[in-house]
């Protein structure tokens, strides 16, 4: 057996990121060749990564990057706890992925974990070399590119798990980013009341109209309760419906007139938001641990 010397063990934890008795082992079983020992550990990592595809990863990250030409790439990672989102290995794949997303413009983001990223890995190869090194499942989930050449592009981001682009007509950059952030304290699902959704419309009325039935009104009384009902849900999802969050008493429309500024598009992505999270019972969990371990 070859003699494993510490200094082959710390090059090795220095380009693999991983535990040194991991690395102790990969070089014995390579017989002190350091590049086999990489290979065979990349290769174990990703056997590790698809074990871990099917748990929950509900935490992460949103990153942001913006080129100062009328183009910004959004994107979101997640992982499974809030401690690995507040690390620099990971909080670092996230800056680099939407630098690199903003560079290539993927066409989606299966295009997207195919780019080259750092050498000859690729996105992809990136992220499951991070799960083997983290022990935590990590899912690049989505990604957007906003491009409006003749717009102004801006951006705001609350913290690490909210994140909102946004492509303004007329204004300027302090307005943009006033939008931004009042898309990401507000919430609203499109600008105009009449891109709301069909589905949604539909579901809200079906609700409304329930609601108001049980009032035991007339039927033309229903329906006007009905109408107001629904401009006003109408109003409070959409963007320019909205009461200005720095200025309560303006609708966001009218802050857009005054300023002759139109809102061409909007993202907003939030972390973790649509996924379904596992509920965890501690005291079961404990119990079961117990269990096994007896």
């Amino acid at each position: 057996m070859a003699e494993i010397s510490a200094k082959l063990v710390k090059e090795l934890r220095e380009r693999t990121g991983a535990g040194m008795m991991e690395c102790k082992k990969a070089l014995v079983a390579t017989g002190g060749d350091l590049d086999a020992a990489v290979e065979e550990m990349r290769k174990s990592g990703l056997a590790k990564a698809d074990k871990k595809a099917g748990r929950v990863a509900a935490e992460g990250m949103i990153g942001i990057a913006e080129d100062g030409s009328g183009r910004a790439a959004i994107v979101e990672v997640n992982c499974e706890t809030d401690f690995v989102a507040g690390g620099d290995d990971f909080q670092g794949f996230v800056c680099e992925f939407s630098e690199l997303a903003l560079k290539a413009r993927p066409a989606d983001l299966g295009a997207a974990l195919e780019l080259p990223l750092r050498g000859e890995e690729t996105v992809d190869d990136v992220r499951r070399g991070l799960v083997a090194k983290l022990g935590e499942n990590i899912a690049v989930r989505r990604l957007r590119i906003v491009e409006h050449s003749q717009a102004t592009i801006a951006h705001y981001l609350h913290g690490t798990r909210i994140g909102v682009v946004v492509a303004l007509e007329g204004g300027d950059e302090t307005l943009a980013r006033d939008i931004a952030m009042h898309i990401a304290a507000s919430r609203p699902v499109c600008v105009d009341p009449e891109d709301v959704p069909a589905e949604t419309v539909a579901k809200e009325r079906e609700i409304v109209a329930a609601q108001a039935a049980e009032s035991g009104k007339p039927d033309n009384i229903i329906e006007k309760m009905v109408e107001g009902r629904m401009q006003k849900f109408l109003n409070e999802v959409a963007l320019v419906g909205q009461p200005f969050v720095k200025d309560p008493d303006k609708k966001v429309g009218k802050l857009l007139a005054e300023a002759k500024a139109k809102v061409l598009e909007f993202v907003r992505f939030e972390v973790g938001e649509g996924i379904e999270k596992k509920a965890e019972n501690f005291a079961d969990e404990v119990m079961a641990q117990v269990k096994g371990n007896g």
